[in-house]
């Protein structure tokens, strides 16, 4: 062996080395990019959760108490942990033969975080209800 050839398998070692820490590295940023999308993924669930949650509150508060007001609630219990939900009711009164029904519209929206950060979610719902019988 001649003084030549010593670090000649240094070059195919260094290079080696790069590559798999560079595959480690893609491995672990996908890793976390996944984790995110599942956790989103979940907080869009607890979202449409909420909203759903907003609305059979004020069908509740409609067809019940005959209250349609607009109201904000803050969910406290569960995995609804954290949200806050605003609701939003309108009526309207219509004839049907001798009867006048109520017909109410719900819009809820449900949101957790602060708009424009990675955690923040929200979704909205709209539905339509009747104190017909």
């Amino acid at each position: 062996m001649t003084s030549n050839q010593r670090g000649i398998s240094l070059v195919p070692a260094l290079f080696l080395m790069i590559v798999l820490a560079a595959l480690g590295l893609i491995a672990v940023r996908f890793g976390a990019i996944q984790q995110q999308t599942v956790v989103l993924s979940m907080q869009s669930a607890r979202a449409y959760a909420a909203a759903r949650a907003g609305i059979e509150w004020s069908a509740y508060q409609a067809l019940v108490n005959s209250s349609c007001a607009s109201a904000s609630l803050a969910l406290t219990e569960g995995g609804l942990n954290g949200f806050t939900v605003d609701t939003n009711c309108s009526n309207t009164l219509h004839t049907e033969g001798p009867n006048t029904v109520t017909v109410y519209v719900i819009d809820a929206f449900a949101w957790s975080g602060s708009y424009g950060t990675p955690d923040y979610v929200s979704r909205r719902i709209r539905t339509t209800v009747t104190d017909a019988t």
